[in-house]
């Protein structure tokens, strides 16, 4: 049997776990285990157990652990263990499902538990020897960094049909692009379309945004566009500036963006119910486009304009230049140097906004060089 060595697995946090539970079976699944495998990195830890949820939360506090019942419905708790929060979840399986949510019982075995997972890779198990435990033959699709449906890929998405926005979201951060994609799973996605619409837009959108943080998800949403699912999802997208972006932000070492890509994207972003601060970010990045890279900077701020201007450059494939960075800074770091008391002597009311408005005007257009006497002398 094949064995995993981890920093994690010894961890005094983990280790407490697998101790209180023993010996009723116990393994640490999921995430934390296909990350290792791959040699990226970890970020949470979840167990998965036979123990029923009264048993791990009296075992913990027992122990002098703190519990906090997250998901006790479904079976989960966390334990908060060496000041590291681990998801315990017990063995489940599903007696009926609807597309969106699934009624479980608990089960017994491990085995049960992996059928009720989405992918291969992230279904499996390991013991508190270190042991590797592989029902459905992740290990294998791990090494070839393949993303694959357990079992029947129409049954697994018919369960929960964002299963096929997470195909998507996997593909981009962890599968081989040059291999090409499931071809079981893409006919089982096409067929199934229909059920996108039974979707919250919340998880809609927060599934795409997770897909487009990927170091470089342009071929997993090209394959999205061809299957039909982009169009679902966000109606109205064009990707064929996506991949240029990624190129871009490449070449210029700017760290990547959801937000970005989904304004270069476009598309119904209403539609994805994004918080008001994202959507007016999109907002930004997509009207300061059109602008100088001075003006985008000072209408927008730094970080809005730089994305403009990226934007910008992928719409019409050039690359950006240096002087194009510092002129969105010069923007962002000017200071309209008229006060509305500046002119209260001279105008009132609507005209003294439009009197502000024509000389910011002014300003704008002379490059943030005029000073304040040049403009009050000009007004």
């Amino acid at each position: 049997m094949d064995t995993l060595e981890a920093s994690w697995l010894a961890d005094r946090g983990t280790r407490a776990i697998f101790d209180l539970l023993h010996p009723v079976p116990t393994f640490v699944v999921g995430g934390c285990v296909r990350n290792t495998l791959l040699g990226v990195p970890v970020k949470d830890i979840d167990f998965a157990t036979a123990a029923h949820p009264e048993t791990v939360i009296a075992r913990a506090e027992a122990a002098g652990l703190r519990v906090i019942p997250t998901g006790i419905e479904h079976g989960t708790v966390t334990v908060l263990s060496h000041d590291q929060p681990f998801e315990v979840t017990t063995f489940r399986r599903d007696v009926e499902t609807d597309g969106r949510r699934a009624t479980v019982v608990f089960a017994e075995t491990l085995e049960e538990d992996a059928l009720r997972r989405d992918f291969t890779v992230n279904a499996i198990y390991v013991d508190a020897l270190g042991r590797l435990h592989d029902p459905t033959g992740g290990i294998p699709d791990v090494a070839a960094r393949r993303i694959r449906f357990i079992e029947d890929a129409t049954r697994r998405i018919r369960e929960d049909y964002l299963r096929s926005l997470r195909f998507f979201r996997f593909c981009a951060w962890y599968a081989d692009p040059k291999a090409g994609m499931d071809a079981d799973a893409l006919d089982a996605i096409s067929r199934n379309l229909d059920g996108l619409e039974t979707l919250s837009r919340e998880r809609v959108g927060s599934e795409l945004l997770r897909l487009l943080e990927a170091p470089d998800p342009a071929p997993a949403v090209a394959v999205m566009r061809t299957t039909g699912v982009l169009g679902r999802v966000l109606p109205g997208a064009d990707d064929t500036l996506l991949a240029t972006l990624v190129d871009l932000e490449h070449r210029h070492d700017v760290e990547p963006s959801a937000l970005r890509r989904l304004a270069v994207l476009g598309g119904a972003h209403e539609t994805l119910r994004l918080s008001r601060a994202d959507l007016l970010r999109v907002e930004a990045m997509r009207n300061g486009a059109g602008l100088h890279p001075k003006e985008a900077g000072y209408a927008h701020g730094y970080e809005a304009g730089r994305d403009a201007l990226l934007i910008a450059a992928a719409s019409t494939g050039q690359p950006v230049s240096a002087t194009a960075f510092r002129d969105v800074r010069t923007g962002a770091d000017a200071e309209f140097p008229i006060k509305a008391a500046d002119l209260m002597d001279e105008y009132q009311g609507k005209a003294l906004g439009d009197a502000l408005r024509a000389l910011e005007k002014r300003w704008i257009e002379s490059g943030f060089t005029l000073s304040r006497d040049a403009l009050l002398a000009k007004g």
